[in-house]
């Protein structure tokens, strides 16, 4: 018998170009359920997604104090957008997922797939805010089909994520009868997991339901702990179950329109794929051989580009490409109509370890940052083992990214003597121990281990308790400084960024921390060469975070932009920018919303990258408001990225290395190879380090932003934001000018 606490009967709003105009409010301390109106200078403002996500939570959060991750004010909010839902176009299946982060204590904002955000935005609701703590644990439901939303007790519910999502899609798939025979079934599960009780880097799970395959396949919204601040508010899983949709779904305001862009695209996808990334085939998988070919694949806690005897080949996209199951049914994508299908999956896959041992399972992915960080990055070259730990992962509700990198981390520093298996719990923590790292896992999913809830706790405070507790040298400390791979208290994603000046740039100015999504341009500096000069890698850390947020205000996945472009894309005047998809976003956004966007193609871009910014430097002072955002909290990243911590380490490039010295000193590479080594060892880390510094000056010129604060100059707010926003954010900046 279920035991409901609370429940709110409304009527659906009938999707308008987009939106529903209502928000979903939920208090878990009060169990209270409000439906609220999203007034138009909010909408005009914020746009969607992400953006509403931010706004909810700054009207919701109290303005006189700073609130920690686990209070119970700190807003958990999903939000879909304006474009997100709509049936056709590639990759306009997203949720944006905000809060405040366990790891880093600012707004972390993580875009995932698997239908939770389209199916509660037909169901009514354009975002959901909760805040407050259950007393006990607790489902909540949003059905669109009965008009409906409650809160009931979760009873004995499993909390694996794997097991969930299949048992509660089976029960509120049945709630309609009309509904349940359509076999495609619109219901979608948010979850966490046993292990995100434990860990600050816990993710959620979105589910989808596969109805060639016959299963539910999950996403993960997986960055900064947005898992654990849900197991934190005792919610073991939200549902949404929704109407049937179709492109008309959206009531956009030019259809015709709409479904030709979106055939466009498609077509382009369809016939271009094969021949450049494969994504239909491998997906991200794509990534590691040509990472590990220009020398990026973070190997061995980020010290190396690759493994210099191939055995990082064995993780490359070919082997990846006959895991992966396809059996006659297709491939995957976490939103039905996207022509790109990068999510694969491993069916009847035997687990090795753990609870599950024996047990024949799907698996998810892995996906390129699972099989770096889980695979390369800890020496574990074995693909079925990166499988296992990708599979565990998911389903104890942890993010394979935080977890591979802080692995690495403990794996450097035991080999160093850092950490022995006394401090380990008897753990024999090495580069490319399977065995003893999945046990680590399993440790954390348990909460009874105390070496395994240190290290569940990131890097950044393992380093502070490493400091105070094991009675380091000077050198120890700047050691586990340096090879910390962490930013803000964020772990760092998967790319080595020691020649990319670029990218150490897209990690260290990042609003919420290290992870590529913000500015991912290791491929553009490194591969393709498009942004050679010193002013182009500048300019394009302001042009890229822009555009790439416009994705999680809409609710769209970046991949089909960048991961399969036009024939002739090589040939424009920006490259790097894929001009003619901007302009297919431009005519998509125009042709559901009736917003004009210009006329010609600048106009048009400029219409996109003005709107974006509005919330991006939203973000940036609401990082402020609690207590962070300024310049001091974008420098000193760990050196790794930047340059070779250990001599070894510029050993394995010396050639590299010294020859860039003699462009830095003016010398000829025998003058500089006389030199003692541990010279030019500093040397090298100085000129990066001050390279960097020079990075962030002109950065913020760009960006508009104060040059010793870091904090948005009143000139930028006052000309990108309309007088009842800069009411709002005055009193957090006006007092922060240089």
């Amino acid at each position: 018998m279920t035991k409901f606490l609370a429940e709110m009967s409304y009527k659906r709003q009938e999707i308008k170009k987009g939106y529903s105009d209502k928000t979903l409010h939920i208090d878990l301390s009060k169990l209270t359920i409000e439906e609220n109106s999203v007034p138009k200078k909010v909408r005009d403002t914020f746009i969607g997604g992400k953006g509403y996500d931010l706004w909810l939570m700054w009207e919701s959060l109290p303005k006189d104090r700073i609130v920690k991750w686990d209070e119970p004010e700190n807003p958990l909010c999903i939000a879909s957008g304006p474009l997100g839902g709509t049936m056709g176009y590639p990759g306009a299946g997203k949720s944006i997922v905000t809060a405040i982060s366990p790891l880093t204590n600012i707004i972390i904002d993580s875009n995932v797939g698997g239908f939770f955000g389209p199916w509660m935005k037909y169901s009514g609701f354009d975002a959901l805010r909760i805040v407050g703590k259950a007393e006990e644990p607790v489902v909540i439901v949003i059905d669109g089909v009965q008009e409906k939303v409650w809160i009931e007790s979760a009873g004995d519910l499993p909390t694996e994520s794997h097991i969930l999502a299949e048992k509660l899609n089976e029960k509120y798939r049945n709630i309609d009868k009309e509904t349940a025979k359509d076999d495609r079934l619109y219901v979608s599960v948010v979850s966490a997991g046993p292990g995100a009780d434990n860990a600050y880097f816990g993710c959620l799970n979105f589910s989808w339901w596969d109805n060639r395959r016959k299963l539910n396949h999950i996403k993960q919204a997986g960055r900064g702990g947005t898992g654990t601040v849900f197991r934190n508010k005792n919610i073991v899983a939200i549902v949404a179950h929704s109407i049937s949709v179709k492109l008309e779904s959206q009531n956009p305001e030019d259809r015709d329109t709409a479904r030709q862009v979106g055939r466009k695209h498609s077509s382009e996808i369809l016939k271009l794929d094969p021949t450049q990334n494969k994504m239909r085939v491998i997906g991200t998988g794509h990534l590691p051989s040509i990472m590990s070919e220009f020398d990026l694949l973070p190997t061995y806690n980020f010290k190396y580009g690759r493994d210099d005897d191939g055995k990082d080949k064995s993780l490359w996209g070919d082997k990846y490409e006959k895991i992966f199951t396809n059996t006659g049914k297709g491939w995957d994508g976490c939103w039905r109509g996207c022509a790109i299908n990068c999510a694969h999956c491993v069916e009847a896959f035997e687990l090795e370890t753990g609870p599950f041992k024996g047990q024949k399972v799907m698996v998810d992915g892995p996906e390129y940052e699972t099989i770096a960080g889980c695979g390369s990055n800890i020496g574990i070259f074995d693909p079925l083992h990166v499988v296992e730990i990708n599979f565990y992962c998911d389903t104890y509700g942890l993010d394979t990214i935080s977890f591979g990198t802080a692995t690495g981390f403990v794996m450097e520093s035991y080999e160093a003597g850092i950490l022995n298996k006394e401090r380990t719990g008897g753990l024999d923590l090495k580069f490319g121990n399977f065995e003893d790292t999945m046990e680590l896992m399993h440790r954390i999913a348990k909460g009874k281990d105390e070496f395994a809830l240190i290290f569940a706790k990131g890097i950044k405070k393992m380093k502070v308790y490493f400091k105070a507790n094991y009675n380091l040298s000077p050198e120890q400390e700047q050691f586990i400084q340096d090879i910390g791979m962490e930013h803000k208290g964020l772990e760092f994603s998967e790319y080595i960024t020691k020649e990319s000046l670029a990218q150490q740039g897209g990690y260290g100015l990042t609003l919420k921390g290290p992870q590529h999504d913000e500015a991912w341009l290791i491929f553009l500096d490194m591969v393709h060469n498009y942004i050679p000069t010193f002013e182009n890698k500048a300019d394009a850390l302001c042009w890229f975070p822009y555009w790439r947020t416009w994705f999680s205000l809409n609710g769209l996945c970046k991949l089909p932009w960048n991961d399969v472009v036009p024939d002739d894309n090589k040939e424009t005047d920006a490259p790097h920018k894929v001009p003619e998809h901007i302009q297919n976003y431009a005519t998509l956004f125009e042709s559901i919303t009736g917003i004009p966007m210009g006329k010609t193609p600048e106009e048009r871009e400029n219409s996109l990258i003005s709107r974006s910014e509005k919330v991006y430097q939203f973000q940036r002072v609401f990082q402020v408001r609690l207590g962070h955002g300024r310049r001091i909290d974008d420098s000193n990243i760990p050196y790794r990225a930047v340059g070779p911590v250990t001599f070894e380490e510029y050993e394995s490039r010396m050639e590299r290395y010294d020859k860039q010295l003699t462009e830095i000193l003016g010398k000829s590479l025998e003058e500089v190879q006389q030199m003692p080594f541990e010279e030019r060892h500093a040397i090298t880390r100085k000129h990066r380090e001050e390279h960097y510094n020079k990075l962030q000056d002109v950065v913020y010129k760009k960006r508009g932003w104060n040059h010793k604060s870091g904090v948005i100059k009143l000139e930028k707010a006052k000309e990108i934001w309309p007088d009842w926003l800069l009411k709002e954010v005055m009193p957090f900046i006006k007092d922060l000018q240089d």
